[in-house]
């Protein structure tokens, strides 16, 4: 076989349908069998139908050979006959599709052409017959220029194109028009009045071009102002009708809209108002002009004629989504068609005479009946996002109850029960951002969005679909972003109730947007009654959600998730010490369930809001007599011995102690004796019974002896003994040079410089002498060891320890124990045959001694007696 294809020639111009005729045609064997020669036969065409824009070929008889040339041979027209058989009753056939092409060729094929193929012989056919037309127009000849103009616009009755194609098709004829619609203008070319112009084309054989045509032909009568402009637009936007095709319909509508939207009797327009037009009337083959005076053409004819064709333009776009089981394509179609039926609203809101008073009347009820009754998800979605871009914000302002009240009777969220729920969101958020853009004000709108959106997702489980938790985030972040202050977002009721549905993983997601939006804004919490609602919204954060556990957990997101959460808390504020408090007690609720992964993050910011407030209210005696007493520092002391406590259970005793000692310093500037020492007390209990390592218990031991000495609450009593204690932890260390670090550490217990410090110069010199005792004792533990004497750092320390206490005038630390002890490291570096003779800590000591021996005055004479 060397073709699958074959063309009959038509001499015609067009074929009437239903005719029986006799077409001789060229046959090629090779797609009937094996024979190689040429055969010519005659075809009896039982009748020819259109179906989707295609000739089928029904009922013909036999090839009969012995034909040589091929004619065109007209037989008496009879009654269509019954079809026979059908085109695949011939050996080597299959039932193909029949096309009218260029130069009036029926080309008959067994497959479906290739997109680009049909576009590119559509526009070959514009151009051919638009050769001919500019020819005619040229010559001034009308019957050919509509001759040639219908034959163009024939080009438009084809259904193989997608929208994106027929566009280019449309574009090419839309072009070619523009040069028509001049020729008509002008009387004196075609000699023909624009009336009977408008009768003339209406004589056009196909309905399509026939009505472009009319549309072209209307837009020069309304500019001549012979017919009144609303008779001629609303006799267009009816005929328009005879084009049910969706897609050649919508480009038909979308043509008349072009060419009419100067045209329209807007306020200030030249169209608008009364006018004396001549109307003719036959009677017996005899004309008569009559003068009439016509009603006046106002805005609401315009506004009458925009929205009659904006509901036919959607009423086919709708219509589309039925035109074949491809739905996906379909859909794709739609959307690339739907900016024409959206035009409408555009040339609406572009109308000059529509005011707010005829918006809220006329506009907004019909354009919303439409939206409503067309009961498609993508048409309401579109048209109502339509209605907000290109009407005036003022307007939405006043017309805001028309516009919710439509919402619930959308087809798209409350009929469609089987509409995927992303796509109600969708709807939601697009909603919900018109109404923050147009009543910003009014919390109750936006709060009534979230509960229509709460009502959707009823009886549904949590969404896990991603496109779905993705559009209820944007629905929640959409607040946030519109409100400066995060708080005004707290006063929705239904917020929490839309991020319940939200999965653990997302609503965690929602949790951090929240606290970056009131991180970024700077916005103070300043209610218990919104810390309960925010703490509520970040639960997911602070606590784990139907049994995820914490180790399933990446560690880098969930301490970040934690930091986010205490940084959160310093954002927690109120002058007023009673309602702090509440929120102090509200936070504690909500963390205390956060395990024990989550309080080492959560409880050192709380403890530090409540010292915030201890702060505050110092001063106060901190007695507390009645229940509904203002509330004191101690009443917050209290609380925080609780919330302290728990850590110190998890078990993280390290932070407790740290975060008993900050407690004890607030009390100590409250002069809260009792208190401070209970802080001390818990602190001391921690490091005996929960602190086992030993460079914690190092730590820990300086943190200590850095608290104590800063207190000045005390009484001799209550210090003596936790002084003691601290030097007695102090000597038990576990390694040597820890232990003389810490001993000497504990002198400046003895010695404090503020005014009214203690100053016990003996006790000092005790401290420093024992941990010379201690140094030496690791000093001999190393020559044991290593056969050597080890570095003398210890000692330099203990040297700088005297200097101190030398030039703050302790009078039991003199120069003789400090030049004893400067020679004691010479003899050490000296003995030590693997070190070098000089130490740099002790080289820049000695050099220290120096400079202060060279400054003069009192201290100059008091180092004097120094030999270095």
């Amino acid at each position: 076989m060397v073709s699958n294809m074959y063309s009959l020639i038509a001499r015609e111009e067009s074929w009437p349908a239903r005719e029986s005729r006799k077409i001789k045609v060229n046959v090629d064997t090779s797609m009937i069998g094996s024979q190689s020669s040429l055969r010519v036969g005659w075809f009896r065409v039982g009748w020819l139908a259109r179906d989707n824009g295609d000739f089928l070929l029904h009922g013909f008889s036999k090839i009969i050979p012995g034909a040589v040339t091929p004619t065109l041979v007209e037989e008496k027209k009879s009654k269509p006959p019954k079809p026979i058989f059908f085109l695949s009753s011939i050996e080597g056939f299959s039932e193909s599709s029949f096309r009218l092409g260029n130069n009036n060729t029926m080309i008959i094929s067994n497959s479906i052409e290739d997109d680009e193929k049909w576009l590119a012989e559509g526009i070959a056919g514009i151009q051919h017959h638009a050769f001919y037309l500019h020819r005619a127009l040229d010559d001034n000849n009308l019957r050919e220029a509509l001759k040639y103009s219908a034959q163009m616009l024939s080009e438009l009755r084809t259904s193989k194109l997608s929208p994106h194609q027929y566009y280019e098709l449309y574009m090419r004829a839309f072009d070619e028009l523009k040069s028509l619609e001049l020729f008509f203008k002008d009387e004196s070319r075609h000699g023909v009045s624009i009336v009977d112009l408008y009768e003339l084309v209406q004589h056009a054989g196909n309905t399509l071009p026939r009505l472009y045509l009319l549309c072209t032909v209307g837009s020069v009568c309304i500019k001549s102002k012979e017919v009144p402009a609303k008779d001629v637009l609303k006799d267009l936007v009816e005929m328009c009708r005879g084009v049910q095709h969706p897609i050649r319909g919508l480009f038909l509508r979308s043509y008349l809209s072009q060419v009419s939207r100067d045209k329209l009797p807007d306020i200030g327009s030249e169209y608008e108002g009364y006018g004396v037009y001549w109307a003719f009337r036959v009677d017996f083959n005899v004309y008569f002009a009559i003068p009439v005076v016509f009603g006046a053409d106002t805005v609401m004819d315009a506004v009458d004629f925009v929205l009659q064709n904006f509901t036919e333009m959607n009423k086919l776009w709708v219509r589309m989504q039925h035109q074949g089981p491809q739905k996906e394509k379909l859909e794709k179609e739609r959307r690339e068609l739907r900016d024409l039926v959206g035009k409408n609203l555009h040339v609406l809101s572009q109308i000059e005479g529509v005011d707010l008073e005829m918006y809220k009347e006329t506009v907004l009820p019909r354009v919303l009946e439409q939206v409503v009754n067309c009961k498609d998800d993508l048409a309401q979605y579109y048209l109502m996002e339509c209605i907000i871009q290109v009407f005036p914000d003022d307007y939405h302002l006043q017309t805001l109850d028309t516009l919710f009240s439509a919402c619930p009777q959308l087809q798209v969220i409350e009929a469609q029960v089987d509409m995927p729920i992303v796509g109600a969101i969708t709807l939601y958020v697009s909603l919900l951002t018109f109404t923050l853009r147009v009543h910003p004000d009014r919390l109750d709108y936006v709060d009534q969005v979230l509960g229509e959106c709460v009502k959707k997702l009823i009886g549904k489980p949590k969404l896990d679909d991603n496109r779905a938790t993705k559009q209820v985030v944007a629905l929640l972040s959409a607040p946030l972003e519109k409100y400066d202050d995060t708080v005004t977002a707290l006063t929705l009721s239904n917020y929490p109730r839309v991020m319940d549905y939200l999965d653990n993983g997302t609503n965690k997601v929602m949790a951090m947007v929240i606290i970056e939006s009131i991180m970024k804004n700077n916005t103070c919490i300043s209610t218990a009654d919104k810390v309960e609602v925010l703490f509520e919204l970040i639960k997911g954060l602070i606590k784990d959600l139907d049994g995820t556990s914490v180790e399933e957990l990446d560690e880098e997101d969930f301490n970040d998730e934690q930091n986010a959460v205490a940084r959160l808390m310093h954002m927690l504020y109120n002058d007023d010490p009673e309602e702090m408090l509440k929120m102090i007690c509200t936070v504690k609720k909500h963390i205390l369930n956060g395990g024990p992964t989550r309080l080492p993050f959560t409880i050192p910011p709380l403890v530090f809001s409540a010292l915030r407030l201890v702060r505050q209210l110092e001063g106060q005696d901190g007695e507390v007599v009645g229940e509904e007493l203002p509330t004191s520092p101690k009443k917050i002391f209290q609380l925080l011995t609780q919330i302290i406590e728990i850590l110190s259970s998890v078990p993280f005793p390290e932070l407790a102690l740290r975060l008993y000692l900050q407690c004890a310093e607030a009390a100590n500037d409250c002069d809260l004796e009792s208190t401070a020492y209970e802080f001390f007390t818990q602190a001391f209990v921690l490091y005996e019974e929960e602190i086992a390592d030993s460079k914690a218990q190092v730590t820990a031991i300086h943190l200590m002896i850095g608290a104590l000495q800063k207190m000045n609450v005390f009484g001799i009593e209550n210090r003596d003994t936790l002084t003691h204690k601290a030097t007695g932890y102090s000597a038990k260390l576990l390694k040597k040079p820890d232990q003389c670090r810490a001993v000497y550490a504990c002198s400046h217990l003895f010695w404090v410089d503020d005014q009214g410090g203690i100053k016990d110069g003996e006790r000092v010199l005790l401290c420093l002498k024992r941990a010379l005792r201690i140094a030496n004792a690791a000093q001999q533990m190393t020559n044991v060891t290593r056969g050597s004497s080890g570095p003398v750092t210890l000692f330099v320390e203990i040297l700088n320890k005297y200097l101190y206490y030398f030039e703050k005038g302790n009078p039991h630390v003199t120069n003789t124990a400090i030049q004893g002890l400067v020679e004691l490291i010479r003899n050490e570096l000296e003995s030590d045959s693997t070190t070098r003779t000089s130490d740099p800590f002790f080289s820049s000591t000695l050099r220290y001694i120096q400079f202060q021996k060279q400054k003069g005055g009192a201290m100059g004479e008091k180092f004097a007696s120094i030999k270095v």
